[in-house]
């Protein structure tokens, strides 16, 4: 087999440091790659900002994620790592569970504070946080959002977060703890909370709210304030490029568009929030345009994981909308569905528009970041990012041969160019076949596709190629053990990771 890295080249003109260019990183929820109209020629949801700022910019169809789910996503996105290296081998955080990102671990932010950028988080955080106890001690649910945490009452709102996102390189942070249907329902402004829970409200689960804190707000909200702190930088700090990290909460459930967007897409609620994402996007491109920023600022837009079961797949479809275009699956899917995203990268004047087929990843980040401003990524950080900086730049047409995700259960799918290799009979996720299931009894243990002549990923050749198989796995095997996958001296992964999951039939969901 080819390595699943391939090395990139510096550039021949490195930027200097007044043409380094602002950067912002808006990141959905739930979002499909067919919820896109520019990704999807049959969808009946409009996305004309999206669409218009794919034809100014570079959309990417081969674009992925390291997991079907958001916590697994992110980590991997501000670190350049995959997550399976850290103790989340399954599922997602809760609203009180302990931070997964380590003290010494380099983020996206964090890298680019060092080089003078002004860092900024706003939206949904959902790595987890250090909440104080009255005690003295740490929040710790387990990461078991499916009931209430048993010291939910004894947090000390009062005080100080010990370990947020101004701990892992942000200047500062507006936002929530983690999914918008996880309590506690409050807002966060860098360590505090702006205003103290005191009621009760429910958002599919139930918990401590601030009184004024409304799910219905919170979209607009976050936009607004990350247009309120790209305007306060170029007010005071017109030379000094930024960094603005915009992890939107929607349409993840609840589902809860504006009025002014409530029956907008004639389809269903779901619809209506995917349009209000487009145009709130479109508001903060928009200021960009104001300000005469947008030729100093590279933007780009993702999801964190493909569409949720929760949107009403099925409403969607009866309207002619498919939510994962041609892919097989949906969110926690180890199938296409769960992790090929929307992947589009605007950056006038630099990056040529056009579409490429290049595969990339979020976890690619990190490296393409550093190499975009001109500095190595340490040795012992980013160590499964590759910088896609070259392909933007026109100078190459790949960065990476393969990828590694992963689903919801913790079952890894491989890539190493057309094939791709799922270590599990079924989904993974929440597709069927589902883990356990009846429709899993029989079924060969691992999947083979080859995503060249089968996008849809119907035709398992696992017994047509089974030393493609072997190869493939024997390959994950020995990235799991290197701690990396890219060059340089091994490391160590967190935890012991389990190549084979077992099937079980845990529930695992954060809808």
């Amino acid at each position: 087999m080819r390595p699943l890295f391939l090395l990139t080249i510096t550039l021949l003109l490195p930027l200097g440091a007044a043409e380094r260019p602002n950067i912002i990183v808006i990141l959905a929820d739930d979002q499909g790659s067919g919820d896109f109209s520019a990704n999807n020629p049959q969808s009946k949801i409009p996305t004309p900002n999206l669409d218009r700022m794919a034809a100014q910019g570079l959309r990417f169809t081969d674009g992925h994620t390291s997991s079907g789910v958001c916590t697994p996503s992110r980590y991997s996105l501000l670190t350049g790592r995959y997550h399976w290296r850290t103790r989340l081998q399954s599922g997602v955080l809760g609203g009180f569970s302990p931070p997964l990102l380590a003290q010494d671990r380099l983020t996206v932010a964090g890298m680019l504070k060092g080089q003078g950028y002004t860092t900024g988080c706003f939206g949904k955080w959902h790595l987890g946080l250090g909440w104080p106890l009255k005690d003295g001690t740490t929040a710790d649910d387990g990461g078991d959002y499916s009931k209430e945490y048993k010291k939910m009452g004894q947090i000390d709102y009062a005080t100080d977060i010990k370990d947020g996102p101004l701990e892992h390189g942000f200047d500062t942070f507006y936002g929530i703890s983690a999914s918008l249907d996880m309590p506690p329902f409050v807002w966060i402004k860098d360590r505090r909370v702006t205003e103290i829970p005191s009621v009760t409200k429910t958002w599919l689960r139930t918990g401590p709210a601030s009184p004024k804190f409304e799910a219905i707000d919170v979209l607009p909200s976050v936009i607004d304030h990350t247009i309120a702190f790209i305007s306060e930088q170029k007010r005071a700090h017109p030379a000094q490029p930024f960094f603005a990290y915009v992890p939107l909460n929607a349409p993840h459930t609840p589902i809860v568009p504006t009025k002014e967007f409530q029956g907008s897409s004639g389809i269903s609620p779901y619809a209506d929030f995917v349009r209000q994402v487009d145009a709130d996007v479109g508001r903060l491109l928009a200021s960009l345009e104001q300000q005469g920023l947008s030729e100093s600022t590279l933007v780009i837009f993702t999801s964190d994981n493909g569409c949720s079961t929760a949107a009403n797949i099925p409403e969607l479809q009866k309207a002619g909308h498919e939510p994962s275009y041609v892919y097989r699956g949906n969110k926690a899917d180890a199938y296409e569905g769960g992790h090929r995203v929307p992947f589009v990268v605007r950056w006038p004047g630099r990056v040529k528009p056009g579409v490429s087929a290049a595969l990339v990843g979020q976890i690619d980040f990190m490296a393409t970041f550093a190499e975009l401003v001109g500095v190595p990524v340490p040795a012992a950080m980013g160590e499964d990012s590759a910088s896609f900086l070259p392909v933007l730049m026109g100078v190459k047409t790949e960065s990476r041969q393969g990828i590694i995700s992963q689903s919801i259960n913790g079952s890894f799918a491989i890539r190493d160019g057309q094939w791709k290799l799922i270590l599990c009979p079924g989904s993974g996720g929440w597709s069927a076949p589902k883990p356990g299931s009846k429709e899993e009894v029989g079924l060969p243990l691992v999947q083979l596709f080859d995503l060249s002549q089968d996008i849809g990923e119907k035709h398992n050749l696992q017994d047509k190629y089974p030393e493609r198989v072997a190869a493939m796995k024997a390959e994950l095997e020995r990235l799991i053990a290197r701690g990396r996958s890219t060059p340089g001296d091994d490391l160590r992964n967190d935890v012991p990771v389990q190549l084979i999951k077992k099937a079980g039939k845990k529930k695992l969901a954060d809808k």
